[in-house]
């Protein structure tokens, strides 16, 4: 019958049809828009750039040039006024809910086109073909799915409609910079929404991204899964794309007798890395001591400090730095390690700066550190200089 369309698919048949379309659609996002084409972490075969190309146009109308130059400013001006959707700054609903709309608020500037979409293909077949067709591709991806499924094709379509919107534009944008886990402590609110990437081809890993944005690889930790990856390590095993950068991965050997130009060097790099094994190996165990120590009264601040000893303070609220205040008020040790961490933050940031100054400071903070008395300060400091970028 006519309203079956050519296609006589079961239920299921047509479930399985929309869960791929949309993947492939999350797939063309993550592997094509950004990684590709935002952040030039890989390059791809003309064959497969011009596939995602296509493959957007018709199930989402999205232009190359405006995703590109929105995001890329997103990540300029990220959680700032100018950023076109921070939930921190616009409020989770209306990100989560008016993420599409966002977008195209900020599609029609013309000074974000102009600033951040540079590089972006300008082409015959985007000046003769998707410059003129504009969002026809989304009307033949419907006739596409009534032809197939009949009647319900119209439902397999409107799927194929809001599966960008929703979860590109509401979640990942919203969502990972409102709630998750943070493997890193760069200075904006990303969050990684959860470590198995697979429903939105990777992007879940959201805080890993934000802080190496140039990587091709979005996961970090070993138990963390990107499928985008996957899929981008296929297309290389297939010659059919090239990756250009991976985060950096810390080579540690045994601590030399001192620090020296190629430890410095290794901790800048390395420097969200570092802060962490900092958290992990001296801040944890310093409030687990002082938590163990205290009376009851105490023990419950204590606990509730955790997370805020670790965050980046410019994220920090006004009602969560003096919390923190009242609690290194509190403790002499933790208020010497969380200072000695800011320092240490300080110095890896200073990237420009010059070597010799980078050095003697970073040689001072060791020195200083080994004064403290507290043992995992110590140790942390004396394990610096085993960080090098020469394997041996």
């Amino acid at each position: 019958m006519w309203y079956e369309g050519f296609w006589s698919a079961s239920i299921w048949e047509v479930i399985a049809f929309t869960l791929a379309a949309t993947h492939i659609t999350i797939a063309a996002v993550t592997i094509y828009l950004h990684r590709h084409q935002a952040h030039r972490a890989l390059d791809l075969h003309p064959v497969v750039s011009q596939f995602f190309r296509f493959w957007l146009w018709l199930t989402t109308g999205m232009r190359t040039k405006e995703w590109v130059a929105i995001h890329r400013k997103h990540h300029a001006e990220c959680e700032t006024e100018n950023d076109p959707h921070s939930p921190q700054v616009l409020g989770i609903k209306k990100v989560l809910w008016e993420g599409a709309e966002l977008y195209r608020n900020e599609a029609e500037k013309a000074e974000t086109m102009e600033q951040y979409g540079k590089g972006t293909p300008d082409d015959w077949m985007e000046r003769k073909f998707y410059d003129r067709v504009g969002n026809s591709g989304i009307v033949v991806m419907l006739a596409i799915d009534l032809a197939l499924f009949g009647a319900i094709g119209l439902t397999v379509w409107a799927v194929q409609m809001l599966w960008i919107p929703f979860w590109a534009a509401g979640v990942i944008n919203g969502i990972g910079h409102w709630r998750g886990y943070r493997n890193y402590e760069c200075n904006d609110a990303s969050r990684n929404i959860s470590p198995f990437g697979i429903l939105i081809g990777g992007e879940e890993l959201h805080n890993n991204h934000h802080t190496y944005p140039n990587s091709a690889r979005l996961s970090s930790k070993w138990w963390e899964f990107d499928i985008g990856w996957f899929y981008i390590r296929t297309l290389e095993i297939l010659g059919l794309a090239t990756v250009k950068k991976v985060p950096p991965k810390p080579v540690i050997v045994a601590p030399k007798p001192g620090i020296d130009s190629d430890t410095v060097a290794a901790i800048v790099i390395n420097r969200f890395q570092v802060m962490s094994r900092y958290c992990r190996d001296v801040i944890y165990p310093v409030l687990k001591d002082e938590f163990r120590k205290a009376d009851a009264s105490y023990r419950r601040l204590y606990k509730r400090s955790r997370s805020l000893l670790v965050r980046e303070e410019s994220l920090l609220s006004l009602d969560a730095k003096r919390k923190l205040e009242t609690v290194l008020s509190l403790s002499q040790a933790l208020n010497t390690v969380y200072k000695f961490k800011q320092q240490l933050q300080e110095i890896g940031k200073r990237s420009t700066a010059h070597q010799e100054v980078l050095l003697k400071q970073l040689q001072d903070w060791c020195r200083r550190a080994e004064e403290t008395g507290i043992r995992s300060l110590q140790e942390f400091a004396r394990n610096l200089s085993g960080y090098t970028l020469r394997a041996t």
